[in-house]
């Protein structure tokens, strides 16, 4: 008889839809290997901030089962309401894992912390392992948006309560960086296994995409492209990459042209900034699928990892897809995993955030220098075939999943005895 699993994500990308792809990846994943799979999501679309059309999910197939918790849903990533969605959504899992938690294991994100936690608590309950998948670090991350004082103090308490509770739980974590994976263990002396798995992406998706849609995308042969792609939010220092591109338009540099894709809050009030100072060697591109983002990387001469100095992030999901394309990279994460990551490996630069001139100089220096470009882009798309890919890298979530299963069940037997 199959192993059965539970993996519960609060962001998964279901058919036709917009987001992420990990978790929805995680279950074919699994399910290829044999195991019996149910994917525990949410009613509340978080990408497109709208309740899915259930009806409409339950007629579509998929290789693994889907179960629906409700949640009332939210207008902003970071707010009262958001905390407050999932804090409903934490209680229905509850209820449905009472009712049909028939599972040999469960294998849940955290973020959500109190999901996390309802998932955890359930798993100790039955005595089976439960493994988390570290992707964010919460309340951390949300003190970007919100940091006054003694008040986000008190705000974000249950939210790291409740991470340290989820922590003092796990079986196993799995992390997206060496630091998220490294977190559980800050504050809780576990002995248990861990393994860091990159977002990565499928290699061979990426490149059929590309290809698919090179003929949408185009390109002048004198034009010289510099890239971001991901959200457009508080995290993302977009500003300074509009104020680089306007010093390089002063400098007569106007055929270096920058291209700016994803949506996000802050889109309206960057495009503005780029309309009042009338930069335009600026584009926003907008959210557009998968297949043209992967044409517009592979088209582009440079791509930029831009972030502000206090943003918390790690090795995040664009990565995987920047590496993919065989281009150098602009890196202005402060994460030292990904800086050492940067230069360890050679596939960019790392510069400082929020600098315009220093940005600018990269941009003009990789410019200026074809071969080292093309160095580092060619390494780019080694380290994604090598760390990356998902048909290679995700085998190590299976091998844990697999190896805490059967201890579980030796124990159980030994117990019997």
């Amino acid at each position: 008889m199959s192993n059965k699993i539970a993996v519960i994500t609060m962001g998964v990308r279901l058919n036709n839809e917009k987001g992420y792809t990990r978790f929805r990846y995680i279950c074919e994943f699994l399910a290829k290997k044999g195991y019996e799979v149910d994917l525990i999501t949410t009613t509340f679309q978080h990408w497109e901030k709208q309740q899915r059309d259930i009806e409409k999910i339950k007629k579509e197939e998929y290789p693994f089962g889907i179960k629906f918790i409700y949640e009332p849903g939210y207008k902003k990533n970071v707010d009262l309401k958001r905390i407050s969605s999932h804090h409903t959504a934490a209680k229905n899992l509850s209820a449905l894992l009472e009712k049909e938690g028939d599972y040999d294991l469960i294998y849940a994100e955290i973020p959500p912390n109190d999901v996390a936690l309802a998932a955890a608590e359930y798993a100790k309950k039955r005595g089976i392992p439960f493994v988390a998948d570290v992707n964010d670090l919460w309340p951390e991350a949300m003190r970007m948006v919100l940091d006054i004082p003694v008040i986000s103090s008190v705000i974000f308490y249950p939210l790291k309560r409740d991470a340290e509770k989820v922590y003092s739980l796990v079986s196993g974590v799995v992390g997206t960086s060496d630091e998220y994976r490294d977190r559980p263990f800050k504050n809780q002396k576990l002995d248990v296994p861990k393994e860091t798995v990159y977002v990565g992406n499928e290699l061979a998706v990426f490149d059929a995409g590309a290809a698919e849609k090179q003929d949408t995308v185009h390109k002048q042969d004198d034009e010289f492209w510099v890239t971001y792609a991901g959200t457009i939010g508080t995290s993302y220092d977009i500003r300074t990459l509009i104020l680089a591109a306007e010093e390089l338009e002063k400098k007569r540099m106007k055929n270096i042209r920058f291209k700016i894709l994803g949506g996000g809050p802050m889109k309206n009030e960057l495009e503005e900034l780029a309309d009042s100072r009338q930069i335009y060697n600026v584009e926003f591109v907008g959210y557009i699928s998968y297949d043209r983002m992967a044409a517009y990387l592979t088209k582009s001469d440079i791509l930029i990892n831009s972030f502000v100095k206090k943003a918390p992030q790690s090795i995040v999901t664009k990565i995987g897809d920047y590496l993919a394309a065989g281009k150098a990279m602009i890196n202005t994460c402060q994460s030292p995993e990904f800086c050492r990551k940067v230069e360890t490996d050679g596939f960019g630069v790392n510069i400082m955030p929020e600098d315009v001139t220093i940005l600018a100089d990269a941009i003009e220096e990789l410019y200026d220098d074809k071969d080292r470009r093309l160095e580092m882009g060619r390494i780019a798309r080694k380290i994604a075939e090598e760390q990356f890919d998902r048909p290679r890298a995700y085998q190590r979530i299976e091998t844990l999943i697999h190896s805490l299963i059967e201890e579980n069940k030796e124990k159980k037997s030994g117990d019997f005895q």
